[in-house]
Order: C-alpha cells, then structure tokens, then sequence
C-alpha cells in the first residue's frame, strides 16, 4: 500500500491480504464430508483454524450515486460469528460506506454481501429486520417519545400489521432496557435525555429487535467518556450473554482494541488488515493508517500511547 514505511517492510503481513489466510486448493482434505476442514473461500486463524462468519463481503466496490469513483473496494471481508468486531480508520476510509453495505442500505456496484450463506438483497424487510439490527449515526426526530415506546419500535418485524403488542414482546423489551441500563428512564421523553442516555435508549430498541447480528455505526461519537464505555460495555454483555454477533465502526482504536475480539483497519477505501488487536495493532499501522507516531506496549494488556501526530505526505 502507498505511504507505507519501507523500513518496516517484512515486519508484518502484506496489507494486501488479510492477517488471516485463505485456504488454498493444496490445503484442503479431500475428503468432501470432513467437517474441520475450512473451504476455499474461508479465512483462517493463525493456527489454521477456519473462521465461520456471519457476514461476509466479497470483491465489493462501493459508491453513491453523487460519487464519480469507487468509494471502497474490498476483495474480502469476515464478520466473524458470535464475536464483536470493530472496523477503524481515519475519517473517509471507508468505514461507514462498508456498515452501509453489509446492512442492505447500500447496494454495491460489484460483489456480494452474504448473511450465513444468503443473498443480504434476497430478504425481505421485515425478514432481514428479524435477522440483522442497525444503529445508523443519523437517527429519527421522533419528538415526545418515551424510552419505553422507542423500544416497542424494534419489536415490529415481530408482529403484524393490526396485530397489538403481546407478552412476548414486553418482556424483550423489559430485558432490552435491562441490559441497556434504561429501565430507570423508561417513562422520560427522548428529547429531555442527555446525548449518552438518549444513545443507550436508541440501543434498547435495537435489542429489543433480538436479532443474532447487530451494526452500530459509530455509537460512541459526541458522547463523554462515561457514556462511551457504558455504550461499549453493553454492546461487550449483549455478545457475551446472548451470544449475539456485532460488527462496530469506532475511530477511538484504543476503545476498539479493547472491546473487539477482531479489527478491520481501513485505509483510503481499501481493506489494511484484519485479524485480532493483539496482532494487527502496530505502531506501523497507527503510522499508516492514522498518520500518528505512538507506542504500543502489549503487556499486561494491549495499550495505545499516541505522541504526535506525523506530516502527511503531500502526495
């Protein structure tokens, strides 16, 4: 990749591919019924240990309709199930564009997005809504709304059209403002909370949707510090309880490679690397991808130490 330090050269993995291996024709069991065996396509750990994914992306090209070029262009990318990944990158690599796509709300130009094995375009609405939650950054003015009645909203792929709200859609909703940390707020109107509560209710209704997958487009931004580990935190529980797969956009990679079990770094549209923090998080990707010079001390635990921030190259 350009801007890359040549000295670090042969330090890390090509960024062209990411920090887990395809599997090759020559490294699969040509036993057709083996079940350990990872086909062509999937990824692998560092140990050779296949990665079942709940979402997958391949040979995408994304755009808009107002954009003259590809936005992003990725080749592959893994949200590995039951495990919370974190995408991150500066401002415009691509990051949202990428949530955007794996939700449905943007068709690529080129590749395919698959929801285990199926076609993301093939659901219908409310299928697809029973499926997979999304938090987008832009969220609807819904005026005098109480946090309870915005929980109800994620329980409609649920139910029919005239049909009225039953026992089991009060007690997703009691456990979604529970492990949102709601339940104290549940009667107040939405616009009468602080920026961080008015979050955490905006994920209650996302759990309440009880989906096995759920996209949080930077859920974090604008808030304090506490509400953003609040946030994080219960996106951490909701995975570590229900076993749900999350796929997450930050620009705090500190945050993220504390929370995520994976990262996906992107840069300028382009897929960087991809594997667990504890293997990807390098001062040269913090060079590389985020133009900043710090230190990286990974014991006890993966910490980030930013010092300043490095001249772009005016290329």
């Amino acid at each position: 990749m350009s801007g890359q330090n040549s000295e670090l050269e042969g330090t890390r993995p090509t960024h062209s591919q990411p920090n887990a291996d395809r599997s090759t024709d020559s490294e699969m069991d040509p036993d057709p019924t083996a079940t350990d065996t990872p086909t062509e396509a999937q990824l692998t750990d560092s140990n050779g240990v296949a990665v079942d994914s709940a979402l997958v992306g391949d040979a995408l090209e994304l755009s808009y309709p107002t954009a003259e070029e590809t936005i992003v262009d990725c080749a592959r990318l893994d949200i590995p199930e039951g495990e919370v990944t974190a995408l991150v990158g500066p401002n415009g690599s691509g990051k949202s564009t990428l949530l955007k796509a794996l939700s449905s709300q943007l068709e690529p130009e080129a590749g395919t997005v698959t929801l285990r094995g199926k076609d993301i375009h093939s659901f219908g609405q409310k299928e697809l809504a029973r499926e997979l939650g999304i938090l987008s950054q832009e969220t609807d003015s819904l005026g005098s709304i109480t946090v309870e009645d915005l929980a109800y909203h994620g329980r409609y792929p649920h139910r029919g059209f005239f049909e009225s709200v039953t026992d089991e859609d009060r007690e997703a909703v009691d456990r979604a403002l529970e492990l949102a940390g709601v339940t104290h707020l549940r009667n107040a109107e939405l616009e009468q909370l602080s920026g961080g509560q008015q979050q955490l209710a905006w994920i209650a209704m996302v759990l309440a949707q009880e989906t096995d997958v759920l996209l949080l487009d930077e859920p974090t931004t604008y808030l304090d510090l506490y509400h953003q580990f609040r946030v994080l935190e219960t996106v951490r529980q909701l995975n570590e309880r229900k076993g749900v797969t999350v796929a997450v956009v930050l620009h705090d990679i500190a945050q993220a490679a504390r929370f995520a079990d994976y990262l996906v770094a992107m840069q300028d549209g382009e897929l960087y690397d991809w594997g667990p923090p504890e293997d990807i998080v390098t001062e040269q990707l913090l060079a590389d991808v985020f133009n900043v010079e710090a230190t990286v001390e990974y014991e006890p635990e993966l910490q980030v130490l930013p010092k300043r921030a490095l001249p772009k190259d005016p290329s």
